[in-house]
């Protein structure tokens, strides 16, 4: 009946897989048949303390019977708490915009970097920079941002001054008097969860001082401990200009944050959004950054990445004919697959055993688990995908 209804009613713009989940907790959910699989993407980054989570549960349920929305006019005290918490836990001088998702985010840090480049209202410096293989959001300007040609069919004409890099290599020879901004994944993840090079990051950090250029960090899906630090900003040992934030920082309650050293780039009329930061989903927020500060400083993040690391270079070891290598950081984890069509058998051979897993780039296993999965649902879930790999290799 849903499928149905779902065919007639929904936009088209998912290649959906109709099971029906209908309850979940923790790295765990349900069908409406009553069968559990392990789920090791967390809708794709989002439900960073588990599914269910009853701290976060508790609190929008007490925050929906005080007030849900007011509007950005007055004061929002959950959102307050927030900004304060992400500025003291990252350690960067910087101010906070709330929006509701990561390419709303990407396209305050857009327009940041474009006022910062004006002089008497004129875009002397309006060029920004990004990567191949990126991936920025879906809105018109974070669309063209985005270094994928796939991505640019249908949609345009597209705002212009932006420009593609190979690599962080060339990244310098693209410069010119235009330039504002440059823009970076510090692990891209559509682009196939490929970290950035420690040294080459700093180093390019430092030129852009130099030349006054903002670097804004796009921590849409590294940032709230995915890469073991709050954001992947922190492991590189880099100061941002810009940092954009979203998925993990609600566990499922839309959120986007842009956050930078700019504290005053913005006058009031200049960004806005509606719903952006509201009671209901600065609330949540708040309880996410609580429960994942305590749960890295007891140690237990850090264990589970060991953990979930081991068994990925445990799957390269055993399936060579299968896995050319791992990639990623923390619990932002991928297998290199051989070719595009084993990696879409690994995934469809996984739904079978009841595991959630995801695709990146052409030929990438993505591994996005809750961050406080347990080590019970993650044995579970790899013994699970060790079915999956064994029927390929069948």
């Amino acid at each position: 009946m849903y499928k149905e209804m779902d065919q007639s009613y929904v936009l088209h713009s998912y290649g959906r897989n109709y099971v029906n989940f209908t309850r979940a907790k923790g790295a765990k959910i349900w069908d409406e048949e009553g069968r559990e699989y392990i789920d090791f993407t967390s809708g794709i980054g989002v439900v960073s303390v588990g599914h269910a989570n009853e701290q976060v549960s508790e609190a929008i349920c007490d925050q929906a019977k005080k007030i849900i929305h007011i509007s950005n006019l007055f004061l929002i005290e959950p959102q307050a708490k927030v900004a304060k918490s992400l500025v003291e836990k990252s350690g960067y001088d910087m101010r906070c915009f709330f929006a509701n998702s990561g390419a709303e985010a990407n396209e305050g840090a857009i327009k940041i970097a474009r006022k910062y480049g004006e002089v008497d209202g004129e875009p002397k410096r309006y060029k920004v920079i990004t990567l191949k293989h990126s991936f920025h959001g879906r809105t018109i300007s974070t669309l063209k941002a985005t270094g994928q040609e796939k991505m640019h069919n249908y949609f345009g004409p597209y705002p212009d001054g932006f420009v593609y890099a190979d690599d962080i290599d060339h990244i310098a020879s693209l410069i010119d008097d235009h330039t504002i901004c440059v823009m970076i994944e510090l692990v891209q993840g559509e682009g196939g969860v490929q970290p950035q090079n420690k040294e080459k990051v700093q180093k390019l950090a430092k030129l852009l001082k130099e030349k006054d250029i903002l670097l804004a960090v796009d921590e849409v899906q590294t940032g709230i401990y995915r890469t073991g630090e709050l954001f992947a900003s922190n492991l590189y040992e880099i100061e941002p200009d810009i940092i954009t934030v979203a998925k993990g920082l609600g566990n499922g309650v839309p959120i986007g944050v842009v956050m930078t050293t700019l504290k005053d780039i913005f006058q009031p009329g200049d960004h806005g959004s509606t719903f952006g930061g509201n009671y209901l989903v600065t609330r949540a927020a708040y309880e996410v950054l609580e429960i994942l500060d305590a749960y890295k400083n007891s140690g237990g993040l850090d264990e589970a990445m060991i953990y979930f690391e081991e068994k990925m270079r445990y799957f390269v070891e055993t399936y060579p004919d299968i896995v050319e290598k791992e990639v990623g950081l923390g619990l932002m984890r991928g297998l290199r697959i051989k070719s595009a069509e084993l990696l879409g058998e690994l995934v469809d051979n996984a739904f079978k055993e009841q595991l959630l897993v995801l695709k990146a780039g052409r030929n990438t296993l993505r591994f996005l688990p809750p961050l406080t999965i347990s080590k019970e649902e993650m044995e579970e879930g790899f013994a699970r995908l060790e079915k999956a790999f064994a029927a390929v290799k069948a």
